[in-house]
């Protein structure tokens, strides 16, 4: 029977939440009294089979202060307990740069937040601490191998690893290092990119155990040789030490929501540079100690549902047992210009994308105050001519009872198709350009691609060292589906313009780069930050 109570309680000791897991005091280590560690023991315990279903949740095409994806996937999470299923949430860690910065935190909203939620999107448990320490140890030792001699005949023109820190900060996108000084190192350009855009990050997400992890770090590609080959972290010295950095850090972030939820809240790579999703270990945990495992993905399903399929699913083995496609009506008006009707040809194609994959889909359509009833049933009239079931969303005023709804749909689906077949876009054995060209094509819907001369270069570069079977990750705008943030809707006719190539070695995947990326944002006229202080109490106000 459904529980539609509204549950409303400070939040619990986190050994309450560990008790709902079944977690013993020995399996986890607290941080404050609502935070916790795991451990990564949990992945060989006996006690916790894999049983639990990943349901991805992904959005069609967002606005600049996005549309409630983070708020849709915890109020699912708490419907999901409200029908009585066990359910587990898991969601990136907030960067910091956002947080100050135009979009604001990613702790969620209302009475769908994950807590306590000013600590989680500000300093948290250290994880982007740690992350952008290890970052710039191994910047700190290229230049000290330069300056000792260069035994690795490291190009200094061809150095690839930039410095990091979790803050917008557009100065320091562009920098020169050892400037005037003939005993201080080589002077030459480099830059900082914040830490969701680090390599690390991503690697963190991405690795599996421990020893996946040392291998990823030590097989980060520095630079290039005067010879003309890549030069790894390993080469460097440096995999022992970032280890010891990251000591902590790889443990999954157990908290809360506001209904006492549990959530895993760890890492928070990028939804276009990288793979936009949360740790595949916190993933691989969440099948283990939930019957449902909410996990959002990056932006919309042309970048995080394809980057799930393509990359994470890959890596994790874990394969999605449905998806949610998060939609609004502002959403959907902007993608029509001004027109609801005309951005409908949007969610269409985000509902085609999902089908290719194979994964059964729910719409979930975000409902906002402001929004009519008319506007309703023209979304929900698509849907039904899509023939794809949908639910209207307000977990952000009502919490777990406000997608109690879409809880139920996505359980029906889950049951009626309880092993789908998914598609990855390519296979590994493809070539790097071919499989930028299914993406491009299949899912972004384009004709075709364009590559610069600098891009064609590298690809043949990145093959040639024997990287040609790694996976891709298209770094493009996400407000658009092309390479062009101003164009809107579901365009055909257009070609992907591939401008630059980077490739992430230790992360496992190659990085095409179209149109203008930035991995060092900038603060806007009045950022948040102008708002943010701390009362007489203490406490923090405005994030």
């Amino acid at each position: 029977m459904t529980n539609t109570s509204v549950l409303i309680h400070p939040p619990l000791p986190i050994q309450d939440i560990a008790k709902k897991l079944a977690l013993l005091p020995d399996e986890y280590e607290t941080i404050g009294p609502y935070g916790a560690k795991l451990s990564l023991n949990l992945l060989n315990n006996p006690a916790f089979p894999v049983h639990g279903k990943l349901i991805l949740v992904t959005a069609t095409t967002p606005t600049t202060s996005g549309e409630g994806k983070t708020v849709v996937s915890i109020g699912l999470a708490q419907g999901l307990e409200h029908i009585g299923q066990k359910s587990i949430l898991t969601l990136r860690e907030p960067s910091l740069g956002p947080v100050f910065g135009m979009k604001g935190g990613a702790a969620g909203g209302g009475l769908s937040q994950v807590e306590p939620s000013q600590k989680i999107n500000l300093h948290f448990h250290g994880d982007f601490h740690a992350i952008t320490s290890a970052h710039n140890l191994l910047a700190a030792m290229i230049d000290a191998h330069l300056f000792s001699g260069n035994e690795l005949g490291l190009d200094p023109t061809r150095i690839t690893w930039p410095r990091a820190m979790d803050m917008n900060d557009r100065a320091l996108r562009r920098i020169t290092v050892s400037v005037g000084a003939k005993n201080e190192g080589i002077t030459r350009d480099t830059g900082f990119v914040i830490t969701a855009a680090s390599e690390i990050m991503a690697i963190v997400a991405l690795s599996a155990n421990r020893e996946d992890l040392r291998r990823r770090l030590g097989s980060i590609v520095v630079g290039i040789s005067v010879a003309g080959q890549p030069l790894t972290a390993a080469d460097l010295g440096a995999t022992g030490a970032m280890m010891a950095l990251l000591s902590d850090a790889i443990f999954p972030n157990l908290v809360q929501t506001t209904e006492g939820t549990p959530a895993l809240v760890h890492t928070g790579p990028f939804g276009n540079i990288a793979h936009g999703t949360s740790s595949i270990i916190s993933q691989m945990m969440g099948v283990r100690l939930a019957d449902y495992v909410v996990n959002e993905c990056g932006f919309a399903a042309d970048l995080g549902a394809e980057k799930y399929i393509d990359i994470v699913m890959r890596a994790s083995g874990i394969r999605p047992a449905a998806a949610v496609l998060v939609t609004s009506v502002k959403s959907l008006r902007a993608q029509g210009e001004g027109h609801l009707k005309e951005g409908l040809a949007n969610l269409d194609h985000h509902i085609r994308t999902l089908r290719a994959f194979g994964v059964p889909l729910v719409v979930a359509i975000n409902w906002f105050p402001d929004d009519t009833t008319a506007e309703l049933e023209l979304i929900a009239a698509e849907c039904y001519r899509q023939h794809v079931p949908w639910a209207r969303v307000e977990a952000f005023t009502k919490g777990g009872v406000g997608a109690v709804e879409l809880a139920e749909k996505v359980v029906d689906l889950i049951e009626t198709s309880p092993d789908p077949a998914i598609h990855p876009v390519y296979a590994l054995e493809d070539s790097l350009e071919e499989k930028v060209a299914k993406v491009a094509v299949q899912v972004y819907g384009a004709e075709g691609v364009v590559y610069s001369e600098k891009a064609q270069a590298k690809l043949a570069q990145y093959a040639a060292w024997g990287y040609g079977r790694l996976p891709v990750c298209i770094a493009k705008t996400q407000y658009s589906l092309t390479d062009n943030p101003k164009i809107m809707g579901a365009p055909t006719g257009w070609s992907l313009q591939v401008t630059d190539a980077s490739l992430s070695a230790g992360a496992g995947f190659v990085v095409a780069i179209a149109g203008n990326m930035m991995l060092m944002p900038g603060l806007p006229g009045h950022p948040r930050a102008m708002d943010i202080d701390v009362d007489p109490d203490g406490n923090i106000v405005g994030v």
